[in-house]
């Protein structure tokens, strides 16, 4: 793929990513992948398990709810002290940072360093969720709702086969993506050096066929998401194909927990648009 979440850097969860496609040839790995699929099939049975035991679904789910059970009461605590402590979501948006990045460059999982993030992007989701529940009732629960509803309709389409990861759709997300970044760039340099003094800029100040534009660029960017999570569930699929060790079942929790924390902040931020 162009473009992958960066939780999923490691050769486990790409196509030929074992170990043992690591020691092939480039002659040997062009040959593996001309080969014919029951071909492929059978040359990825052969690989044997690695110590410990390989990556599955159903152990990658339990890790993955294990992850949001942390990241729920991590929420709970920024929600209830918000009134307290207004700093502490702050510094756990800043540890959460850090801990996404070693994270991200770990070569080896480690389940407490992801449980840390989950826990930390908790607290900073549970504040910013108060902070906007103070201004729009009923919003956070709009907002988790629609945000449960976007990653059961992708999962249901990806594991029936309707929705699948391709080379072209991969790079239509990565254009957008890039196109939304140095939008979202543009619009806070403007809300910074007091250009435009709009709360949400350029967001809810411009406007297409009366619409606002955070209200249209809302939707691509929830369109954005629920792809980036077919690219997660493939990723996913890789890893497990690949029989990758079980500890890395970690790093699709992780991965998989960080498109969603983004899906919902989108979510949340468009209800506001709206409602404003």
């Amino acid at each position: 793929m162009a473009i992958n979440n960066p939780a999923f850097r490691d050769p486990a969860f790409k196509s030929g990513g074992t170990a043992t496609a690591q020691a092939m040839t480039a002659q040997q790995l062009d040959e593996l992948y001309n080969r014919p699929a029951a071909q492929q099939e059978a040359q990825q049975a052969s690989i044997a398990e690695p110590e410990g035991g390989a990556m599955t679904i159903e152990d990658t789910v339990v890790k993955s709810f294990v992850a949001f059970a942390v990241l729920l009461v991590g929420a709970g605590v920024g929600w209830f002290t918000v009134g307290v402590a207004p700093w502490l979501w702050i510094a756990a948006g800043v540890v959460g940072l850090v801990l996404a990045l070693v994270n991200i460059f770990k070569k080896s999982p480690s389940a407490p360093l992801i449980l840390a993030y989950s826990l930390a992007q908790g607290v900073m989701l549970g504040g910013i969720s108060a902070f906007y529940e103070a201004q729009f009732q009923g919003i956070v629960a709009q907002a988790v709702l629609a945000t449960l509803s976007v990653v059961g309709v992708t999962l249901a389409l990806f594991a029936t086969g309707v929705v699948r990861a391709s080379k072209r759709a991969t790079k239509v997300f990565l254009i957008a993506m890039g196109g939304y970044l140095l939008f979202s760039l543009v619009n806070v340099g403007l809300m910074l050096f007091g250009v435009n003094t709009n709360p949400w800029g350029l967001l809810s100040s411009s406007t297409i066929f009366g619409i606002p534009l955070g209200l249209v660029i809302g939707v691509f960017v929830v369109i954005m998401g629920a792809y980036s999570l077919v690219l997660d569930f493939d990723f996913v699929q890789q890893g497990v194909r690949n029989k990758a060790p079980r500890k890395f079942g970690w790093s699709a929790a992780f991965g998989i927990m960080v498109t969603v924390i983004w899906l919902y902040l989108e979510i949340l931020r468009i209800l506001a648009i709206a409602r404003n």
